[in-house]
Order: C-alpha cells, then sequence, then structure tokens
C-alpha cells in the first residue's frame, strides 16, 4: 500500500497523529461528528486514499468503547431500519474506490467534509428550533431513547436515503458520523439515546467495513503497525469525553469542529 509507515512519520507527524486518535475517542462518548477534525489529520498525513485504511481500526476501537459506555441506551428498531440502506452505500463506495486514485480520492474527502459542515450547521439550526418549540410548548424536554411514534412512509424513506448516504459517505471517507447524526436529531433522539444508537451502529458498521478494505488493500500489516502505535491514545480520549459530556459547551466545540472541518475540506481540495 502506498503510504508512510510508522518509522518514517516525523514526530511532529506522529503528534498530529496521536491527536486525531485521541479526538476520535472524544467523539465516540462525547461529541459526535469531531471525528471529521481526525479524519482531516490522517488525510493530511498520509496519502488520502491510505488514510481511510489507518483511521478505520482507530474508529473501531473508539466505537467498542462507547458501546461499552453507553449500551443500554440503543434503540434498536432505529439500527434495523438503517443496515439494509447502509448495506448498499458501503457496496457503491467500494466500487467507487475500486476505481479512484488517490487523487479523487483526497477530492472527495475534501468534498465531503465541507459538505458535512454544512450539514452540521442545519443540524445545529434545526436541534435550536426544536429545542425552543419544546420548551415554549411544553417545558424542558424529557430524555429518551429513541423516537416513540411508529415510522410512516416518509419516515422510511428518509431512514433508506439518509442510509445509502450513510454508507457511501463512511465507506469512502470514514464520514457517516455527521450523516447518521442529522437523522438521529431529526429523527427525535435525546443525547443518551442518541450516543448509545449511534454507538452500536457505527460498531457494527466500520466492522463491516473491514473485509471490503483488506481486499482493497486499505488495510495491511503496515497499516495495522500504525494502528497498534496509535490506538492507545483512543482511550484517554474517550475517558475525557465520558467525563466532559456533561459539561462541555456544546456550542462553542461544534463552531470549533466546524471551522477545522472547514479548513481540512479545503486543504485537500486545493493540495
Amino acid at each position: 500500500m502506498d503510504m508512510m509507515t510508522l518509522w518514517h512519520l516525523t514526530g511532529w507527524e506522529f503528534a498530529a497523529l496521536a491527536f486525531a486518535a485521541l479526538l476520535v475517542g472524544f467523539s465516540k462518548t462525547a461529541v459526535s461528528g469531531a471525528n471529521t477534525v481526525s479524519l482531516a489529520i490522517f488525510a493530511a498525513m498520509l496519502p488520502a486514499r491510505a488514510s481511510t485504511g489507518v483511521l478505520l481500526p482507530i474508529l473501531i476501537a473508539g466505537d467498542v468503547l462507547a458501546v461499552l459506555t453507553y449500551r443500554r441506551h440503543a434503540h434498536w428498531p432505529t439500527l434495523w431500519r438503517l443496515f439494509p440502506a447502509v448495506a448498499a452505500g458501503v457496496v457503491v463506495g467500494t466500487f467507487f474506490l475500486m476505481r479512484a486514485d488517490d487523487e479523487a480520492v483526497g477530492t472527495s474527502i475534501g468534498a465531503i467534509l465541507l459538505l458535512m459542515a454544512a450539514v452540521t450547521v442545519w443540524r445545529r439550526r434545526a436541534a435550536d428550533r426544536a429545542a425552543q418549540a419544546a420548551v415554549d410548548g411544553e417545558g424542558e424536554p424529557r430524555e429518551r431513547s429513541g423516537p416513540e411514534e411508529v415510522p410512516s412512509r416518509a419516515g422510511r424513506i428518509k431512514a433508506r436515503s439518509y442510509g445509502v448516504l450513510g454508507g457511501f459517505t463512511t465507506m469512502v471517507a470514514n464520514a457517516g458520523g455527521p450523516v447518521m447524526s442529522l437523522y438521529l436529531l431529526s429523527a427525535g433522539f435525546r443525547k443518551l439515546g442518541f450516543l448509545g444508537t449511534s454507538a452500536f451502529f457505527f460498531l457494527i458498521v466500520n466492522t463491516s467495513k473491514v473485509p471490503f478494505s483488506v481486499g482493497l488493500g486499505l488495510i495491511d500489516a503496515e497499516s495495522l503497525l500504525l494502528d497498534a502505535a496509535l490506538v492507545l491514545f483512543v482511550v484517554p480520549g474517550a475517558l475525557l469525553g465520558k467525563w466532559a459530556v456533561s459539561r462541555i459547551n456544546q456550542r462553542l466545540f461544534e463552531h470549533l469542529v466546524i471551522a477545522a472541518t472547514v479548513v481540512g475540506g479545503v486543504q485537500l481540495l486545493v493540495r
């Protein structure tokens, strides 16, 4: 695989990747979407195509920690509705990677990052409007694990659309997080249900991507050696996220995430 090995990285490059791995752990247990910054860092430090294979095992490690933390809050009916469409999106993304070169993948990741930044802004504004409506109508909205209503036909179509897009973006660029975040919030999930459902979702989806990534040559012995050195930084990030989830200033952090994502996306598009 065309990539820098652990031994070819400079100290600053390894430090950047270690920080990105820490952000993965943090995003899995606190603020979903922070790993878009990790994606930008990995794609900047490594060849764009190879970066997706290196990042995948690190994401899985974060998913395992998130499941251990929030496993009681998953909403399985939502997961079962999403999985078939996500599988279709993963297959489409696999065919894209079979034909795309490193430049095309890098451009795609940059474009996806900018799209996800726009999605995040839309998501936050929609959530703010929904929260204000709940406060005006019924007081503070109560915490729940998932939507209570039986999904309508429109709801099933929405789940399939988000599922295909999420499967494609997660296969091509490990960037399905913002897509699924928008879907879960629009479906009425509150904090704990959101974290528990997304934890199981990404553990299952990311694990299912491993055979495809191995077949495409994105994961091999060299990439796993680099993963072994970086995965240690996921644990403190996850612990920090668990501590901060009820304390963090969400609005400020999302502003920082969006800014960093835009910078990373632009950098990949012009590189």
